[in-house]
Parts: C-alpha cells; structure tokens; sequence
C-alpha cells in the first residue's frame, strides 16, 4: 500500500479520544512510509491527521474543491495540495491515488464518502480494501444497522463482509494489508442469471 484515502470530519467532535485517534493514525501511516490522501482541510480531525502526518516525516496529499479554498480552510502546508472543481472530481481522484479507504468519526460527507467507495467495491470497480477506524464504538450503531440490512436481505452477508472494522490504528492497518478482493463479479453474474 502505496497511499490510503481517510475520510474524517472537518470538526474534532466532543471526544478528545477522537483527536487521538486521527493523529496517532497520522503517525503511523508516515512511519509505515505510507502517504495520507484526505480532503485537504486544516480544521478539525482533518487537520489533526495532516498535522501528525507531516509532523511524523509523511507524504501528505489534499484534494480540495475550489469553493471550500475560498472559505480558507484549505491546509497550506502540505506536500501536495489538490484544488478541483467540485465534491465529484475530489472524490474521483482521492479514489484514483488511493490503494485503500478508512473513515473515522464524521458527519454525513464522511459517510457519503466511505458508501461511495465500498459500493464500488462491492460493484467490482476495484478491488481496494474500505474499513472503519471505530474509535470508542462511534460506529457501532451504523454497525448494527448494516447488519440489520443483511438480516432484512438487501445486502449480501459477503458484500458487509467487505467493510473491514477495527478499533485501533495498528489493527485496522494489518486487516487492509491482509485484505483480499473477493470475486464479486462472479456474484453479479451469478445474480443476472
């Protein structure tokens, strides 16, 4: 793994445990040798986990859409910063330069991002690993609702299985290296018949 793509909330959130979370992910990435691929803001655990990225020796890239630069809240620092014109090509190319996803704690932009991704996955698109960084259980609900989805059968229990979940940075790490794509367009055309 080359890059990793983090979605992340612009806001810190109540939790000081959530800060921890970003910028001890920030750290490891760079001592892994890993680059960060994010949204190039420089406010909440956004800029935490650029912060810690840059701080710790990490390649650092942000993929900013120009309307939000103009709100000045584009992180100015960083190794390569990224101004798009719009939320779609932003999240085409944080997607092109990535090998992975991970969300951690966010709003509803966060969520977007991550389902986007972890659709294509499960469409075949790529083969990337998507996981959760569930700090404190702050993805626990959403959880618990997916698997309510497969329960009530408008997901297969195969394509939930390819969100990975882990509680710690290192652990979650070790679960993307070790993820293997499974064959999901043998189970599309498996469904079309």
């Amino acid at each position: 793994m080359r890059r990793i793509c983090v979605f992340l909330g612009s806001n810190a959130g109540r939790r000081p445990a959530y800060m921890d979370a970003a910028a001890a992910l920030g750290a490891l990435l760079a001592r892994e040798g890993i680059g960060l691929v994010y949204g190039g803001a420089s406010v909440g655990l956004m800029g935490v986990l650029a912060n810690a990225t840059l701080e710790a020796g990490g390649e650092v890239i942000g993929i900013i859409p120009q309307r939000l630069v103009e709100k000045e809240i584009a992180h100015r620092g960083l190794s390569d910063l990224r101004v798009v014109g719009s939320m779609h090509e932003r999240k085409a190319l944080m997607a092109e330069l990535s090998d992975g996803f991970v969300a951690l704690p966010g709003g509803i932009g966060t969520l977007e991002e991550l389902f986007e991704v972890w659709t294509w996955a499960q469409l075949g698109s790529h083969g990337k690993p998507c996981a959760v960084l569930n700090v404190e259980g702050y993805y626990d609900r959403m959880l618990a609702f997916l698997d309510h989805i497969v329960d009530e059968g408008f997901m297969r229990g195969a394509h939930r299985d390819m969100l990975l979940v882990g509680r710690y940075p290192e652990q979650l790490l070790a679960l993307m290296r070790d993820y293997r794509a499974p064959n999901v367009v043998k189970w599309i055309e498996r469904s079309q018949r």
